[in-house]
């Protein structure tokens, strides 16, 4: 369901890898009877043209099921964890032109990857609080 690289792709105004989060979260917020009885119905083909016609915007995201948010919003903080240095020291960095100047350029870089990474991860969290 994930594919091969075991993430979901977030920007900032709705999910890129779309089908992938919805049919992952339909699976883990289903009790195994539910999940037995879904997948005994073939319910898998069935939902395929629903899910071509909805987007996981940040709106909806917001809308979620209250089990959906809080897998979302415990896998972003899991997610979150995994950086050595949180939001705020990123950004102190960032404005701190001594400090960046002394950074390569390809530090820099990532500086701002992992940034704007981890603003969307805190954007995510506050959707789905």
């Amino acid at each position: 369901m994930v594919g091969e690289e075991g993430a979901f792709v977030l920007g900032w105004d709705e999910v890129l890898t779309e089908e992938e989060l919805s049919m992952t979260l339909k699976v883990l917020c289903m009790s195994e009877e539910e999940f037995k009885e879904y997948k005994e119905q073939d319910g898998w083909e069935d939902d395929s043209e629903e899910e071509e016609n909805s987007t996981l915007s940040n709106e909806a995201l917001s809308r979620l099921k209250s089990p959906c948010k809080k897998l979302l919003y415990d896998s972003v903080l899991l997610t979150l964890e995994s950086y050595r240095a949180d939001l705020k020291a990123e950004q102190d960095l960032l404005n701190n032109k001594e400090a960046y100047e002394k950074l390569s350029r390809r530090e820099q870089q990532a500086l701002h990857v992992r940034y704007g990474q981890k603003r969307i991860l805190h954007q995510l969290l506050e959707l789905v609080q």
